[in-house]
């Protein structure tokens, strides 16, 4: 059979490979294999403060910026009402000087469509193309900006030289 040389315990043949007996030796084991050496922990809190201190300066270039941004936004807000008042009177001087047109009474008004209708039924047909074309801004505007107008242009522009046959 079995030797029994103090190796088994309670039949336990595989006690002394399994390593100490106290139950707190594998665990004084352990910290000691996770304890770092001197030159790992130093560096390791260096990064920590290195890194602190990236955060802070990244707050307070985030906060610059934040502040050259609303700074610029209002810049923005301010340039763009001067433009709106600039737009608003320009468009003021140029009502008046449309309404100061020769049937300027019937031109630009919702009400007066009936007066419009009344006129087109006295003048001879095709006359109403005429006053739409007096409307119109023919000159080509080379503003990438805007919408390509000519194909509209160019209708108007026959319509108004030879109207349609009712």
């Amino acid at each position: 059979g079995f030797q029994n040389g103090g190796a088994t315990v309670n039949g336990d043949v595989f006690q002394e490979s399994n390593g100490p007996t106290d139950a707190y030796a594998a665990i004084a084991k352990a910290d000691r294999l996770t304890q770092e050496p001197e030159s790992i922990r130093k560096w390791r809190e260096e990064q920590k403060k290195r890194l602190e201190e990236l955060d802070a300066a990244s707050k307070v270039t985030e906060q610059e910026w934040r502040e050259k941004a609303k700074k610029d936004l209002e810049e923005w807000n301010l340039r763009q009402n001067e433009q709106m008042e600039k737009n608003r009177a320009n468009n003021r001087i140029a009502d008046k000087a449309f309404y100061q047109q020769p049937d300027a009474d019937v031109i630009g008004y919702v009400a007066s469509e009936e007066a419009f209708l009344k006129e087109s039924k006295e003048e001879t047909p095709g006359s109403e193309w005429e006053k739409v074309a007096q409307l119109c801004d023919f000159n080509p505007k080379s503003s990438k900006q805007s919408k390509d107008v000519s194909r509209m242009r160019s209708v108007l522009i026959s319509l108004k030289q030879t109207p349609l046959s009712r």
